[in-house]
């Protein structure tokens, strides 16, 4: 070719993919999965081997998926391979209290038989929802994994964006996308700043065998310090999400593992039982960080890299699916039309969708957090009078029960 300049164009215009995302753990994989049965040639970079998470020994880490979540990976295909491992969550209890002194006599009470659509979520440990994205994902044409490694840095321009990795290969993708976690790289290189703050809490994570059997209900103990979160695994076992302030988080980690159900028996109560650990014990610092754009030049965010919440619904992974399914639909529907979907029209329609439903729920977690994290005897009578009058309206009850399984909003089509 005798023009240099056009020459440039044409083999920037060449890619080796059309979407790149960085981050392989759990939104990375469902996001290269929704697009690549949509016909996108895609590219997942993850930090990790698969050995590194795919063990079969039990950790204690599990997640509480919307039923919402559950129909998406129905529809990517991850759902076969791990059904049978899935506990579902019939009920779920709200309680106010204090440690040692039982709920108070108000009180939530959601149950699934109230709405048509079945159980309001599932139960899932980490290691059988990783094992089932990566069988799916084995499975599907049109995915390039490359592990491990990591996305060290992007540069965009008008036609495209040259990645560079950790292993220093370089590649060309119409789109980059960010499912690299709270600490984001691409959004950090995008120039994408964030808001937030620490809740000056510690969650407490673990695992728990009990004698008596759970029926696969769930409850979340609200006590001055943070909430405790106690979720139905299967078989007489549940997963444990323990909010205390910092400092005590610190001297209870520090215990040894009977000293710890020593503290943790007085909050947990004796309903289920004698108590024993399973599995291993960790903390998280708890915080609130939402990136102030979702997107830039060519580039968009997804799941953490987009916005981390308190976990007091257990939403965080449930948001990022629903980013998910979202970045699918307004992607594949752009390619449909025979627009470019790098374009910020298209892009923009994304941030528009995800934005509004994820402040929703940022302020929802961190509302109600600060209202039930204290002690403050004209709050607790409050907020015990709100829950008992939510329990005692049906309809009102039953939105909050549609809430709790993610129906509720625009739903993408991978989650209707």
């Amino acid at each position: 070719m005798d023009n240099p300049e056009a020459a440039r164009i044409l083999n920037c215009m060449r890619y080796d993919t059309d979407i790149l995302i960085a981050g392989g753990g759990l939104n990375g994989p469902a996001l290269a999965l929704g697009l690549a049965q949509a016909g996108f040639n895609v590219t997942m970079i993850d930090a990790q081997t698969p050995q590194a998470r795919s063990g079969d020994n039990f950790d204690g880490r599990g997640y509480a998926l919307a039923l919402s979540s559950q129909r998406l990976l129905h529809a990517i295909g991850v759902w076969d391979h791990v059904a049978a491992d899935a506990q579902p969550m019939l009920e779920i209890n709200v309680t106010d209290g204090r440690a040692g002194e039982g709920p108070s006599p108000f009180f939530l009470h959601f149950d699934h038989a109230e709405i048509e659509e079945g159980p309001m979520g599932f139960m899932l440990e980490d290691r059988f929802l990783y094992r089932g994205f990566l069988q799916t994902v084995a499975q599907q044409d049109g995915i390039t994994s490359i592990s491990p490694s990591s996305v060290i840095d992007h540069a965009v321009d008008p036609t495209g964006v040259t990645v560079t990795l950790s292993t220093g290969q370089t590649l060309r993708t119409r789109v980059l996308v960010g499912c690299d976690g709270r600490q984001s790289g691409v959004a950090a290189r995008a120039g994408i700043k964030r808001t937030g703050w620490r809740y000056g809490q510690t969650a407490l994570v673990c695992a728990i065998d009990h004698e008596k059997p759970h029926n696969g209900i769930a409850h979340q103990f609200f006590m001055p310090p943070g909430p405790l979160a106690i979720l139905p695994l299967p078989g007489n076992r549940s997963s444990i999400v323990w909010s205390e302030t910092d400092a005590m988080a610190a001297q209870i980690n520090a215990l040894d593992d009977a000293a710890y159900l020593d503290v943790l028996r007085p909050r947990f109560g004796d309903f289920l039982g004698d108590i024993t650990l399973a599995g291993r014990r960790f903390t998280y610092p708890l915080s609130l960080t939402v990136a102030n754009r979702f997107i830039s030049e060519r580039t968009v965010l997804v799941g953490d890299a987009a916005h981390g919440m308190h976990p007091i619904a257990g939403q965080g992974l449930n948001a990022g699916l629903r980013d998910v399914a979202a970045l699918v639909q307004v992607l594949s529907e752009a390619q449909q039309r025979g627009e470019d979907i790098a374009s910020e029209l298209v892009l923009e329609r994304y941030e528009q969708w995800r934005r509004f439903d994820t402040h929703l729920l940022v302020a929802a977690t961190d509302m109600t957090n600060k209202l039930f994290s204290n002690d403050n005897p004209i709050l607790r009578a409050g907020r015990d009078i709100g829950m008992g009058l939510v329990n005692a309206v049906p309809g009102l009850r039953r939105s909050f029960i549609r809430e709790a399984a993610g129906l509720s909003g625009e739903l993408p089509q991978l989650m209707r």
